[in-house]
């Protein structure tokens, strides 16, 4: 049996994304068959037991994760061409009055608040940034099946044949496409139910068929949704809430 990395196997099973273990260990908040591990790149066989010091629990514990209703203009990560990211919205003056959770908004909220997937510059809707990195492994780990809803609006006629297709049977960049689940909302705007993620996919989907994109529009991811969360405004995410 092979060795693996402790941070590798840690993010693996769940317990916290690879960068938050190596800070972890770093603290020795990381126990193998209860003794601490201090090194990073240490190796163990994935049949030792890791367990977390109360440390890191109520580390996690503490960890924030926001629901934003992006506008369009702005950037899901890193900013750029001038434009600024979406994180840049969050403060006390734009938090949605609506919001049920108890917590009261600290600046060391933000501290580590990272999105936990993409939403286009072009795009609007439900972003999610959390400083969890169990959460953000849930909706952009390699194996997440999430459920993401949009309604897109378009222009061109589309027929039968098209929408199939983009239900199944499209490759992007030489890769087939997962089945979706696309259906007509109005006579203008589509229904897209994804279970993955690629770059820009859905106006490079409505391409593929002639359709012209003029408006996408993020509603759910998983059981989350946007609901009446007005533009620029954000939210905790409920202690009840799961994605």
């Amino acid at each position: 049996m092979e060795k693996i990395r402790v941070s590798k196997l840690m993010s693996a099973q769940g317990f916290c994304s690879r960068r938050e273990a190596d800070s972890y260990i770093e603290r020795g908040w990381v126990l193998v068959d209860g003794e601490p591990v201090t090194e990073l790149g240490t190796r163990i066989f994935p049949t030792q037991r890791i367990t977390l010091a109360k440390a890191a629990q109520s580390r996690q514990n503490a960890s924030v994760t926001i629901l934003l209703n992006k506008p369009v203009g702005y950037v899901s990560g890193q900013p750029e061409r001038n434009y600024r990211p979406a994180v840049t919205l969050v403060n006390a003056e734009s938090r949605f009055r609506n919001d049920r959770s108890s917590l009261r908004f600290s600046p060391a909220h933000l501290r580590g608040l990272a999105p936990a997937g993409r939403l286009d510059i072009d795009s609007q809707g439900l972003l999610i940034l959390t400083q969890d990195g169990r959460i953000a492994k849930q909706l952009i780990g390699e194996n997440s099946g999430i459920e993401k809803e949009y309604l897109v609006r378009v222009q061109s006629r589309l027929p039968a044949s098209g929408l199939a297709q983009l239900n199944f049977g499209l490759s992007l960049d030489g890769v087939a496409l997962k089945r979706a689940e696309v259906t007509w909302q109005n006579k203008d705007q589509l229904r897209f139910i994804l279970r993955e993620g690629k770059k820009r996919q859905i106006r490079r989907m409505c391409e593929l068929v002639g359709l012209q994109v003029t408006g996408l529009k993020r509603v759910r991811i998983g059981k989350v949704k946007l609901g009446d969360l007005p533009s620029g405004q954000w939210r905790y995410l409920g202690s009840d809430e799961r994605f």
